[in-house]
């Protein structure tokens, strides 16, 4: 199924796709601007989910990429979060396949305005950094099998704010520096979108045009995300991305 757009939205959605990409690869999160996005202009919610993971998958490609090069991020050194990402997503991806469009149509909303809450409420005192060098044993398997099993299901699942929470998750579970641990979650972040993506390919959930087009745009915004984040660091993009999310969230209840 593919809708056909006016150029107003079409402009809409691309400005949203550059917005998203750029904050994603800073703070994680874009996903809760996009799937508003294309909630608001009629898209069917299980259409919703697939095209937001072909979106998201350009993003976090082009952001993990980035700190791979730069060597922020060490992928060998997170095999079994990978393993446990990958499964918990194709999990995720295959229920919500099978839960009915009306309980998911009122299960987005609640998800995004949920994740926007917990982004919204006040950062606490972070872990010293840690640098990203450290041995294998310094991220203990079992912490990694457990973290990227619930998250990579989440995402799979549905999605919005997965980003923040592997952000979250880095920083409190393995004490890394915000540059550190925006490498763990854009390429965690990866691996749930392509493994639901992939899924969702299979089973006919997505819109190819929009996708495509918006995915592109968001990959040109999280390449600069990423730079901007290495060199500047998270905390100047919070303040945008609250908002942002505190507007979309409030669209959402306005069409309750």
């Amino acid at each position: 199924m593919e809708l056909t757009l006016d150029l107003a939205t079409l402009l809409l959605l691309g400005a949203v796709a550059l917005l998203a990409g750029f904050i994603d690869a800073i703070a994680g999160g874009g996903g809760m601007l996009v799937m508003p996005a294309l909630l608001s202009i009629g898209m069917p919610p299980h259409l919703v989910v697939g095209t937001n993971k072909l979106i998201g998958t350009f993003g976090t490609f082009s952001a993990s990429l980035t700190f791979i090069r730069k060597k922020l991020f060490q992928p060998a050194l997170w095999w079994a979060m990978s393993f446990a990402t990958f499964i918990g997503a194709l999990i995720g991806a295959i229920l919500i396949y099978l839960m009915s469009a009306g309980v998911l149509k009122k299960l987005l909303p609640l998800a995004i305005l949920l994740a926007s809450a917990y982004l919204i409420w006040p950062c606490r005192v972070r872990p010293a950094a840690a640098s990203i060098s450290e041995p294998l044993t310094a991220h203990p398997r079992g912490l990694q099998l457990l973290a990227g099993s619930l998250i990579g299901f989440y995402d799979g699942f549905i999605g919005p704010g997965t980003g923040a929470f592997w952000m979250a998750t880095a920083v409190k579970l393995f004490h890394l520096d915000l540059i550190a641990a925006a490498g763990v979650a854009r390429f965690m972040n990866f691996i749930s979108n392509l493994t639901a993506l992939l899924t969702f390919v299979v089973l006919g959930n997505i819109d190819y045009v929009i996708g495509l087009g918006m995915g592109v745009l968001l990959m040109c915004g999280a390449f600069l995300g990423a730079h901007s984040a290495i060199r500047y660091g998270a905390p100047f993009i919070r303040p945008v991305f609250l908002l942002v999310v505190v507007l979309m969230a409030g669209r959402l209840l306005a069409t309750e």
